[in-house]
C-alpha cells in the first residue's frame, strides 16, 4: 500500500513538472480572426525580432499621407493599451494550465514529548486529495471554455479599437474640410465687407447694410476658431488611438472627406450576416458552455468535495515504528451543496436568457444601422447634387440682380449666408455617412457598436432612398 502511494505521488509530481504555460497564449487565433474580419494585422509585442518589423511598417505608413485603413493598421500595431489587453490571454491561459494541476499534498506532523519514560512520540502524515483526479476533466473544461471566450473578447477589443480609430479619422477630416471652407468664407466675406464699406462712404448703402455684412465676417471667424479647437482635440484623440508620440505626431491626412463610394454597400441578408459573424454571441456561447461545465462540477462535488488519502507514520515512546494508510473525508451532514447547485443553475439560466436578448439587440442594431447608412448617403448626395448647385445659382442670380440695382444688399447677404450654411451641412452629412458606414461595418465584423446618432435626427422620408 505504501509503495503504491509513493508511486502515485511521484507520478503526480512528474505530471506537474511537465505542465507549462504556452507563450503564444492563443494569440495566433486572434490574429487569424482579425485578419479574416477586418483585413488588418495585429502583433503582440514581447521583445522579439519581429517587433522591429512592425515598427518599420509603422514608420513606412507614417512617411506618407495617412488613409483611414493605414491609421487603423498603425493603431492595431502600436497602441499600448491594446497591447495590455493581449495580456488577458496569458492570464486565462495560465488558468487553463492551473486547472490541469493537482493540488500539492499535505504533510502534517506532531511531536509529543514524554514527561516520563524513554522518549517523545512523533507522527507524520502525508495525504493527497485524490478526488481531484476525478474532477480534473471538469475543471479543465470550465477553464478552457473561459479561455475560448477570452480569445473572442480580445478579438472584439481589437475590432472596437479599429472602429474607434476610423471614427476619429473621419472626424479629423471633417474638421480640416470645415476649416478650409471657413477660410474661403472669411476671404469672400472680407472682400464683400471692404466693397460695402466703400459703397457706404459713397453714400449708396446704409450703416445697417455694413453691419449686416460685418456680422457674416465675425461669425465666420468665430466658427473658424471653434473648428480649429475641435481639430486639435480630435487630432489628439486619433494620435492617442494610434499610440504615437514625439516626432510621430506630425502625421498628415487628406484634408477632405471622400464622397460616398460606388458601388454601394451590399445590404443583403444583413441580419443573417450580423448573427453569423457576431463575436459577442460566440463569446456568450462559450460562457454558457463554461457555466454548464461549472454546474456539472458543482453537482459532482456537492456531497464529496474532497477525499484526502495517504500514509501515516508514527514513532511511539518505546521506539516502535507504526506505518499505515491515512484518509480524511468530509461528512455531508450540515451542507449537502444545495445552495451551490442552486447558485450554479441560476447563473446558467441567466446566461442563456442574456444570450437570446443579445441576439435580439444585434438584429435591431443592424436594422437601425442600415437605415442610418441609407439616410446618410441619400442626404449627402442630395446636398452635393441638388442643394449646393441650387445655392450657387441663387447667389449668382442675386448678384446679377444686385448689380442691376434690382435687389438690395440685404438680399444678397441672405443668399450668401444660406449658401454658407448649406456647405457646412454638406460636410456634416459626409461625416454622418462615414460614421454610419463604420458602425454598420463594425456590426457585420462581429462587434455590436453603440448607436451614435438617433435615426430620427435624419430626414428618413426623403425620396429616392434606394442607394447606400
Amino acid at each position: 500500500m505504501t509503495r503504491r502511494i509513493v508511486l502515485i505521488a511521484a507520478l503526480a509530481a512528474w505530471l506537474a513538472g511537465c505542465a507549462t504555460v504556452p507563450p503564444e497564449a492563443g494569440f495566433p487565433d486572434v490574429q487569424q480572426q482579425v485578419q479574416a474580419r477586418i483585413g488588418q494585422r495585429v502583433r503582440w509585442n514581447r521583445g522579439t525580432p519581429q517587433d522591429a518589423q512592425a515598427r518599420a511598417l509603422i514608420e513606412k505608413l507614417l512617411s506618407k499621407q495617412l488613409t483611414a485603413d493605414n491609421a487603423v493598421q498603425i493603431a492595431l500595431l502600436n497602441n499600448r493599451g491594446l497591447q495590455a489587453v493581449y495580456e488577458n490571454l496569458g492570464i486565462t491561459q495560465a488558468a487553463v494550465v492551473q486547472a490541469g494541476l493537482l493540488n500539492n499534498p499535505f504533510l502534517n506532523g506532531n511531536v509529543k514529548p514524554g514527561l516520563t519514560g524513554p522518549g517523545p512520540e512523533f507522527e507524520l502524515t502525508i495525504t493527497q486529495n485524490f478526488m481531484e483526479i476525478l474532477y480534473l476533466p471538469l475543471r479543465k473544461a470550465v477553464a478552457e471554455s473561459r479561455f475560448e471566450a477570452e480569445k473572442l473578447h480580445v478579438t472584439g477589443a481589437v475590432i472596437d479599437h479599429a472602429a474607434q480609430t476610423r471614427d476619429a479619422f473621419y472626424r479629423v477630416q471633417r474638421d480640416k474640410q470645415m476649416i478650409e471652407m471657413l477660410r474661403q468664407i472669411i476671404a469672400a466675406t472680407n472682400a464683400s465687407y471692404d466693397a460695402i464699406k466703400r459703397l457706404r462712404e459713397a453714400g449708396n448703402v446704409r450703416d445697417l447694410d455694413v453691419d449686416n455684412q460685418r456680422v457674416l465676417v465675425e461669425q465666420a471667424r468665430v466658427e473658424l476658431a471653434a473648428t480649429q479647437a475641435a481639430l486639435a482635440t480630435d487630432r489628439e484623440r486619433l494620435t492617442v488611438l494610434m499610440g504615437l508620440w514625439g516626432d510621430d505626431t506630425r502625421w498628415t491626412i487628406a484634408p477632405r472627406l471622400p464622397d460616398p463610394p460606388q458601388p454601394a454597400f451590399d445590404l443583403t441578408d444583413l441580419e443573417k450576416k450580423a448573427i453569423s459573424n457576431s463575436i459577442d454571441l460566440a463569446a456568450a456561447r462559450h460562457e454558457i458552455e463554461s457555466f454548464g461545465h461549472q454546474l456539472g462540477l458543482t453537482h459532482a462535488t456537492a456531497l464529496v468535495p474532497s477525499f484526502d488519502f495517504g500514509a501515516a507514520g508514527k514513532r511511539e515512546a518505546d521506539g516502535d515504528y507504526l506505518l499505515g494508510p491515512a484518509f480524511s473525508l468530509p461528512l455531508p451532514l450540515l451542507d449537502q451543496g444545495q445552495a451551490r447547485i442552486a447558485h450554479a443553475v441560476a447563473e446558467l439560466r441567466q446566461k442563456q436568457k442574456s444570450y437570446v436578448a443579445l441576439a435580439v439587440r444585434i438584429r435591431s442594431s443592424v436594422r437601425a444601422a442600415r437605415v442610418r447608412l441609407l439616410t446618410a448617403r441619400r442626404i449627402a448626395e442630395h446636398y452635393r447634387d441638388e442643394m449646393l448647385p441650387l445655392r450657387e445659382r441663387i447667389v449668382r442670380e442675386t448678384l446679377l440682380q444686385y448689380n442691376a440695382m434690382q435687389v438690395g444688399v440685404f438680399q444678397l447677404l441672405i443668399a450668401k449666408q444660406q449658401q454658407i450654411s448649406t456647405g457646412q451641412r454638406y460636410i456634416e452629412a459626409l461625416q454622418d455617412y462615414w460614421l454610419a458606414r463604420t458602425d454598420l461595418e463594425t456590426i457585420l465584423q462581429g462587434r455590436l457598436s453603440d448607436v451614435r446618432r438617433d435615426v430620427s435626427s435624419f430626414i428618413a422620408t426623403m425620396p429616392g432612398m434606394n442607394n447606400n
